[in-house]
């Protein structure tokens, strides 16, 4: 896990036989802004070393946020650390936790229709409209059964998913039932039960993790993560939580801004950044991301990971029930 404080960009360029290359690269550090702009250049001179060799690839680097990233460390102001634990503000202005070791995992329960089911639903839609046209010898019948499925298909698709949740006694049950299945498998396993506004996260306690360790892939599945978490933390090798609201969950509908906000900003527009933080961190004080409910397995805490416990849950808020969940 690499969450670096300066970040710097360093542009190279190559002429040769009435042609130009031109490429760019960001460089990162820890320490300063002197050794993020030496990390570009060297980034940047590789670069166009490979692609004048004849290497396809991309001339500049995109500016992207934690979820976008692909072998770019996490591009988000750091706001504190706490020994190997981190904690980010990210494109919209949440606090993030960002740990290589604790294994944190958010379950929604009733997730985005996927495309897939989506793609079922038109598919009986289509064959109803093909038999319907074949009995009635119509096929403009047909034709607008068709027409009508390009419609329905996606609301039907969410409307089966949720008569199927319920179906099986609903999400939360769901959801429980899958970890307690998994814990059963895994008896040494403990694992810290936290309600969010949309779900649950858990948290694993009774050892440290890798993110791409084997042990992590098979959690993630059997608990039913979110996909692009699991690509995420692969990508990053670190596991990741919410540590405050949503900003649309406490009535701020803009943007922070400048958008999109993703560190740093240039210093001309940090006012106006800040002078949305401090409406954000005012109501955000008055929730809790999540809600602790209980503990699950073999109530085996490691004292490695006791200091992030208390620093999750302290940040979040997760022990004061009276407030609530954004």
């Amino acid at each position: 896990m690499i969450v670096p404080n300066h970040w710097a960009e360093a542009r190279k360029q190559h002429k040769a036989s009435g042609k130009q290359i031109t490429v760019r690269r960001y460089g990162w550090s820890a320490t300063s802004e002197s050794e993020a702009l030496a990390n570009a250049e060297a980034r940047a001179d590789d670069a166009l070393r490979r692609i004048v060799a004849g290497e396809k690839l991309d001339r500049r680097e995109p500016k992207v946020p934690y979820n976008g990233a692909a072998g770019i460390p996490i591009r988000e102001e750091v706001l504190s650390r706490h020994g190997e634990q981190v904690i980010t503000r990210n494109a919209y202005g949440a606090h993030c936790l960002n740990s290589p070791n604790a294994l944190f995992a958010d379950i929604d329960f009733y997730p985005e229709r996927s495309a897939k089911t989506a793609l079922v639903a038109f598919g009986l839609l289509t064959l109803t409209a093909a038999i319907t046209g074949l009995a009635l010898r119509s096929w403009g019948v047909g034709l607008g059964i068709l027409f009508v499925a390009l419609f329905v298909a996606a609301p039907l698709a969410s409307i089966v998913m949720r008569l199927s949740v319920a179906a099986r006694g609903g999400a939360e049950r769901i959801a429980r039932v899958k970890l307690a299945a998994f814990l059963s498998r895994n008896p040494s396993w403990n694992i810290r039960v936290y309600r969010t506004p949309a779900g649950c996260r858990l948290l694993a306690t009774h050892q440290a993790f890798e993110a791409s360790s084997a042990e992590v892939k098979e959690f993630f599945v059997a608990v039913s993560a979110d996909p692009i978490y699991i690509r995420m933390c692969i990508n990053q090798q670190c596991f990741r939580a919410r540590l405050t609201a949503k900003p649309w969950r406490i009535g701020i509908s803009a943007h922070m801004r400048p958008r999109p906000g993703i560190w740093p900003v240039r210093p001309e527009r940090l006012a106006v950044r800040n002078e949305w933080l401090s409406i954000y961190e005012a109501k955000a004080a008055s929730y809790s991301a999540c809600h602790y409910i209980e503990s699950m397995g073999s109530g085996v805490v490691d004292h490695s990971l006791q200091a992030v416990i208390e620093l999750h849950d302290q940040e979040s808020r997760a022990l004061e029930s009276g407030r609530k969940l954004a």
